[in-house]
């Protein structure tokens, strides 16, 4: 295990990262260090390998090449034992929610804490996910229920509850909006905004959702060429002569994400004025 570039400001710190299946090449010398306590919002289209790059930054996806550091552990297949420790310390929201279906919402949520914390009892376990479905947002009724009874939201919200179970330091994200209506959509971004205030975590958002950037993001990772080509502000982004970058924020739907910030935060004004 290496610590070279962990001095706390970089949880997690990738270089040089290659990823190909067979001949096709996904991923070549790719770099990006995400910083603690942001929400980072990863981009790119169709085929950039945004779940790929998170698979292996969790240990999932086997990269060809490469070098991926995570809260100062080398992520490889010669380190299992700081694998099986470091897991622990993030939790992941993979797309769908990834509920196992014959479990219920709560007993989900124990999944993680039985195989990292076997010395908890049943009764702490019950009372710990039931702590975890309320912090979500999800009605305490929902503890009993299986994954075919809920809703497309309430299924994102039990597996962001099942990611939250261990107090990760780290929170992965994979797509939490895609499918839920514009209601849906905002109420879980601001959710995720609240539970990073409270919580304190770093937070990995692989999201096609401009709203989401525009809301809750600190910075946004822009994968493109294989590599990722720009890390920044939206605005930072903005500046860049990329096309796939204008194409994408400066599009109809990034045009009307943003006019839609600026009403909110013209709407947050005058409530604040009146007040």
């Amino acid at each position: 295990m290496s610590t070279d570039h962990f001095d706390g400001e970089f949880p997690i710190v990738v270089e040089g990262l290659k990823n190909q299946f067979g001949s096709h090449v996904i991923h070549e010398g790719l770099d990006l260090k995400v910083r603690r306590g942001e929400i980072l919002g990863v981009v790119g289209g169709s085929g950039t390998g945004k779940s790929v790059l998170m698979r292996s930054i969790i240990g999932l996806q086997q990269p060809s090449a490469g070098r991926i550091e995570v809260l100062g552990q080398l992520v490889d297949d010669d380190s299992e034992g700081d694998e099986v420790d470091i897991r622990s310390r993030w939790g992941v929201l993979f797309q769908g929610g990834a509920l196992f279906s014959t479990l219920t919402v709560a007993e989900n949520i124990e999944v993680p804490l039985k195989q990292f914390h076997p010395e908890i009892g049943p009764e702490l376990r019950r009372e710990i996910a039931l702590f975890k479905v309320r912090l979500s947002g999800l009605p305490p009724e929902a503890a009993d229920k299986y994954p075919s009874e809920l809703s497309g939201g309430m299924k994102k919200r039990a597996g962001l509850a099942r990611a939250l179970a261990l107090d990760p330091e780290l929170l992965f994200l994979d797509e939490p909006t895609a499918g839920l209506d514009p209601i849906g959509a905002a109420a879980f971004d601001t959710l995720t905004s609240e539970l990073q205030d409270t919580l304190g975590h770093t937070v990995f958002l692989i999201t096609h959702d401009l709203d989401t950037l525009y809301e809750i993001c600190d910075r946004v990772a822009v994968i493109a060429d294989k590599r990722v080509i720009a890390v920044g502000t939206i605005p930072e982004l903005l500046a860049l002569d990329h096309p796939w970058i204008q194409e994408y924020f400066n599009g109809p739907r990034g045009r009307a994400a943003k006019a839609s910030q600026h009403r909110a935060k013209a709407m947050d004004k005058l409530a604040k004025a009146g007040e």
